[in-house]
């Protein structure tokens, strides 16, 4: 089966490739069925029992990858589950409080139930952390990004999880931006040659360039760049260089930056925080499936 239409809508809505996601989640099962089958489900539960799966938060954060659930559901369940939303990705919700819940047998819920949790809980973390990030440079100009530090086979969805905290993509990958770095200058004889070989070969792309000192960046802007990644500089150089650009130029701070720092980078006149630890190192945001029998439930209706 291929994922439903509304499912597919969702997912292209907020800019994932439903095929990818669905070649994606396919690999996720493999791993845990290897095409078999889940053995204790099949030993323990009966074939025909129905059940709910409500996807609870057990902590307070931002949600993010209930469109990739849904597709991990539709997926185990060859489509006969009946969804329930409770909130939608970006929301910020509760210890307690119920995302999603899933309809369906038994056997297909608990199957489903692991891999969905993975991406769930690993796309939530990332927002939640962004979301925090975010939060620290309110009411600045200066936006967060991320890196191309992302997990493996995971980028389109951590970049996602970024946006819906609150953060920015710039970068998506090698292909559509460059970005000049040390040992790019060290082989091409310099910081004007590297840009002008850039530019005179793509000369659509965006080209960005790393300084490391504020000489740096005089001779990153005499070349022409206008876009420029400021790498592990203090607060008085992240300074020195925003005074110097006057807006001829965006700027980007990165390394060693910190949550309990982030709002005075923010105010030192640059445009962007990339934050590599917002895929690589996010906390799991924790959150767990609670199943209700079918028939218990409308018992009680």
């Amino acid at each position: 089966m291929t994922l439903r239409a509304e499912t597919a809508d969702a997912l292209a809505a907020v800019q994932l490739d439903p095929v990818a996601v669905e070649r994606l989640v396919r690999v996720a099962l493999a791993e845990d069925l290897d095409d078999g089958v889940d053995v204790t489900s099949v030993a323990t539960v009966p074939f025909d029992v129905e059940g709910v799966a409500d996807f609870a938060a057990r902590a307070p954060g931002v949600v993010a990858g209930l469109p990739v659930v849904r597709a991990v559901l539709e997926i185990v369940t060859d489509d006969s589950v009946v969804f329930t939303e409770h909130v939608r990705d970006g929301a910020t919700v509760a210890a307690g409080d119920i995302l999603l819940s899933a309809r369906a047998l038994v056997r297909s819920l608990l199957t489903a139930e692991r891999t969905a949790l993975n991406i769930l809980c690993h796309l939530s973390g990332v927002a939640t952390l962004t979301r925090r990030w975010a939060d620290a440079v309110a009411g600045t100009k200066a936006q967060v990004l991320d890196t191309r530090k992302t997990n493996p086979g995971l980028r389109a969805l951590e970049k996602y999880a970024v946006r819906c905290g609150g953060g920015t993509n710039k970068r998506m990958g090698l292909y559509d931006a460059a970005l000049i770095k040390d040992n790019h200058v060290l082989a091409a004889g310099g910081v004007a040659a590297a840009y002008r070989s850039v530019r005179e070969l793509f000369p659509d792309i965006d080209v960005q360039v790393e300084c490391d000192t504020v000489e740096q960046v005089r001779e990153a802007i005499d070349a022409g760049a206008t876009f420029l990644l400021l790498d592990n500089m203090s607060l008085d150089d992240l300074r020195a260089a925003a005074d110097f650009v006057g807006g001829r130029a965006e700027l980007e701070a990165t390394g060693g930056l910190t949550l309990d720092r982030a709002r005075a980078v923010a105010e030192s006149g640059v445009d962007y925080l990339s934050v590599g630890g917002l895929t690589h190192s996010a906390p799991v945001l924790d959150i767990g499936v609670d199943l209700r029998p079918v028939a218990a439930l409308e018992e009680k209706v």
